[in-house]
């Protein structure tokens, strides 16, 4: 096995990326491939622990267009709200003061209005139940906002505790038309790229990057420490379809496509895998702008695999 050394993914702009997104699947919408095409998500769930004033102990969650979820204020202090099953919501997040919010954790956060300092503000309400003073944290994975202010996209989650930080908490995850970004990884003992250990990566934390055409794929991620590639690319005159499941090794031989992930520099010199695309979406030049797909490679023809989950605005 060989080990690659050398640079690290220029880290591309996560908020451009983000607002070329809203535009990314109308190459790919036919009547055949609407099941594999990118779909955005709008959507609030939370999970209260028994003692929970806001959340009264319940689970419940909600979808647009059956319920109803739209969001306002700016990025700086924005405010989502949900109205469906007969509930109301609203949930407020907002950046220290003079500051607006982006892909990051915002700890030690409090009541939004009244926050203090250079504390980040939380602010959850359920059916006209609210808090004094909130103790919690919220992580935004994706926001974006258009060119007057308003927010167009977030993906963020929050841990909400009421009067105290040792009260019983409120957890819960919005979406506004957000599209999935992550990579996530399990190594099995004796695999030599990934250590024999999992991790997974989203928009707090890590930066993704994407190119290539259908014909050949390459997914890049930066974070945790950690630098990571995955090479796809379709067997010889091909095109990537989604929905797709492709026998590889890393150098296409006899036809096969080509899969070659690495990490932290550590490489396969040969390898046997399958990947399957999912989903695929490109703009009107071919270029690639999003897709979902899983993986798995054996590194040498050994029996240890590496198993991956990507998701880029898919």
């Amino acid at each position: 096995m060989y080990a690659r050394f050398g640079g690290r993914w220029a880290a591309r702009g996560l908020l451009t990326g983000l607002l070329a997104s809203v535009g990314l699947v109308g190459a790919l919408i036919t009547p055949a491939q609407a099941a594999t095409a990118p779909v955005a998500a709008t959507s609030y769930q939370f999970t209260s622990a028994a003692g929970d004033y806001i959340g009264q102990g319940r689970t419940a969650s909600y979808s647009a267009p059956t319920a109803g979820i739209s969001v306002g204020g700016t990025g700086a202090d924005l405010t989502l709200r949900v109205s469906g099953g007969g509930d109301d919501w609203s949930i407020e997040l907002a950046a220290p003061r003079g500051d607006t919010l982006r892909p990051g954790v915002y700890r030690d956060a409090e009541r939004a209005p009244f926050r203090t300092g250079r504390a980040p503000g939380l602010n959850v309400d359920g059916d006209g139940r609210g808090c004094n003073e909130v103790y919690g944290q919220f992580t935004v994975n994706q926001i974006a906002t258009d060119t007057a202010g308003a927010v167009t996209l977030l993906d963020a989650t929050f841990t909400q505790n009421c009067e105290q930080a040792s009260a019983p908490a409120l957890k819960g995850t919005v979406k506004y038309h957000a599209y999935p970004l992550s990579y996530a990884y399990t190594s099995d003992a004796g695999d030599y790229i990934g250590g024999g250990k999992s991790n997974s990566y989203t928009g707090s934390t890590s930066t993704f990057v994407l190119s290539g055409a259908p014909n050949g794929i390459t997914y890049g991620v930066s974070g945790k420490r950690d630098d990571w590639s995955v090479r796809f690319t379709a067997p010889a005159g091909q095109k990537l379809v989604a929905g797709t499941t492709y026998q590889a090794t890393r150098m296409g031989d006899g036809g096969t496509a080509v899969l070659d992930v690495t990490g932290d520099g550590r490489g396969c010199n040969t390898s046997t895998s399958t990947f399957t695309v999912t989903k695929l979406g490109t703009d009107a030049a071919g270029n690639v702008t999003a897709i979902a797909a899983t993986f798995v490679q054996h590194c040498e023809g050994g029996a240890p695999a590496l198993r991956g989950t990507i998701h880029y605005n898919a």
